[in-house]
């Protein structure tokens, strides 16, 4: 039992600041983007549901901002799960997540341009 506890704690990976501060900054983006979405949604029932006193339109725009900021919370969460989990491919991990916004946020600026023309 203790040749099995020995040979199990070497083989565990130094973690750098640099890598807790990267898992901090991608979850504290993932927690501002679902706290503008919970926040337009809230506005959004208070408003105009509530009070009466904006009325609000489900337009493309706007429909566009939830499924942007909702999809953003999820992809960011995911990516510092996935990178807590193995951070020897934290690299690859990040510029593909960079690629997927990058690819997320044309999309949903040609679909809304497409949907206004």
């Amino acid at each position: 039992m203790s040749k099995f506890k020995k040979t199990r704690s070497e083989h565990l990976p130094s973690i750098s600041e640099l890598d807790i501060q990267l898992e901090k900054i991608i979850q504290f983006s993932g927690w501002i983007f679902l706290f503008a979405l919970m926040g337009f949604m809230g506005a959004w029932i208070l408003f105009d549901n509530i009070l009466n006193i904006i009325k609000f339109e489900l337009s493309a725009m706007t429909f566009s901002i939830i499924i942007f900021t909702g999809i953003n919370a999820a992809i960011s969460f995911g990516l510092a799960t996935k990178i807590k989990n193995n951070r020897e491919k934290k690299k690859e991990f990040f510029l593909d997540w960079l690629l997927g916004e990058f690819l997320i946020c044309m999309f949903t600026i040609f679909s809304v341009a497409i949907y206004q023309w």
